[in-house]
């Protein structure tokens, strides 16, 4: 009877070893945390009626949308440049990267359109893999179609002016001004959440000059559209779950 109870319990002992690995290997990325000013522009009117529908505006093809055709989307330029950053050990302080993109006509059940990531050709393999992993968070949808670039990312911001660009401009372009206040002060929309950031410094309005993705078949470029200037934090403890890959 003893050998039979030892037994049982050097099984009972295994088991929860088994699962406490299991639970291990679920959460197997490590601690991680990133603090990041976004130069973002689109497609849509100012202001982008995304961060307050599921659906982005309906466009009619006029000024500023020639070329375009008619109907909802929001057609993307996101330019990152990361404050402070680490994943575990990868340190990511000044690391730049680009997501450009459309989220598709209508987005009420968390399916995106396409979106392709841009990493800064001075990022090593693995500050690269670790960006993945937290956009994964800050943007937690399903794409259509997601891939993966690189390129010579310029990133300048300002006051009365931002821009950003990849490869000088023949990749990708945005060129951010001040939206006039009552004041020489920026005009900030606060209060309203970015995506899965769970905090953010408030929307700097900053309509753009011009925002262009010039790669591939899928290339736009709009003028006089939705931009502004953002810093966005994120950490692993209180991000949203990824929603894929």
């Amino acid at each position: 009877m003893r050998k039979l109870a030892f037994l049982a319990t050097l099984a009972l002992v295994w088991v929860l070893g088994f699962s406490d690995a299991g639970k291990q290997a679920a959460s197997k990325d490590p601690v991680w945390n990133m603090n990041a000013t976004v130069i973002e522009a689109c497609s849509c009117p100012m202001f982008c009626q995304c961060y307050f529908n599921s659906k982005p505006a309906e466009h009619a093809g006029g000024p500023g949308h020639e070329g375009h055709g008619k109907g909802h989307f929001c057609k993307f330029n996101n330019a990152f440049k990361i404050n402070k950053g680490k994943f575990g050990n990868v340190v990511l302080d000044g690391g730049k990267f680009w997501v450009s993109g459309d989220l598709g006509a209508d987005f009420s059940d968390g399916q995106m359109d396409w979106a392709v990531v841009t990493f800064d050709k001075a990022l090593a393999k693995e500050q690269r893999e670790a960006i993945g992993k937290i956009l994964a968070h800050l943007y937690p949808f399903k794409w259509g179609e997601l891939t993966t670039d690189e390129g010579d990312i310029a990133w300048t911001p300002g006051k009365d002016e931002a821009r950003a660009t990849i490869d000088g401009g023949k990749t990708a372009e945005v060129v951010l001004k001040r939206f006039q206040g009552m004041t020489n002060m920026p005009v900030v929309i606060r209060n309203l959440k970015y995506f899965g950031a769970p905090r953010n410094n408030g929307f700097i309005m900053m309509p753009n000059v011009i925002e262009a993705y010039r790669k591939g078949p899928k290339a736009y470029e709009f003028k006089g559209t939705n931009g502004f200037m953002i810093t966005v934090d994120i950490d692993s403890k209180t991000a949203p779950p990824a929603a894929g890959k």
